[in-house]
């Protein structure tokens, strides 16, 4: 599958809808160079879980956790850019929420691909300076 965003807001609505279907136990890995639009895919993601909280990217925290009554389903939201290793991954308690009752939104993903279980779904954004400050391609294999 693939996706074309044209804006911030493209990419926003786009994985809105995406999180519209997913289900406890999904876990969505996001790659792609800094700046390509990882921060504003989770934004969207997050809306369309019902999250009324400003997501940001836990760049230093590893990790946040949206979890309110309010929501659909609770979105653990990791950014793993720090990380050398997976092995650094075992003080977080990744696999609590890996295989719990809500979604998982991993920024950076590639870092840490030989933990990801393999019913993941794989999103790579791409961004295209030639064609638009704002053209991002959305691929799901």
């Amino acid at each position: 599958m693939e996706y074309i965003s044209n804006s911030a807001e493209d990419t926003f609505n786009w994985a809105r809808l995406l999180a519209a279907e997913a289900k406890p136990g999904g876990i969505f890995c996001l790659t792609g160079d800094l700046g390509c639009g990882k921060t504003v895919f989770a934004k969207g993601f997050g809306a369309g879980l019902g999250i009324s909280a400003v997501i940001t990217s836990p760049t230093f925290t590893l990790i946040n956790v949206y979890d309110s009554p309010k929501q659909r389903l609770p979105m653990y939201h990791f950014d793993v850019y720090r990380i050398a290793s997976p092995v650094e991954m075992e003080d977080t308690g990744y696999q609590e929420y890996f295989y719990g009752n809500g979604v998982c939104l991993i920024e950076w993903a590639e870092k840490i691909r030989e933990i990801i279980p393999d019913i993941a779904t794989w999103i790579t954004i791409e961004k295209d300076l030639s064609i638009s400050d704002e053209y991002r391609k959305i691929r799901i294999p």
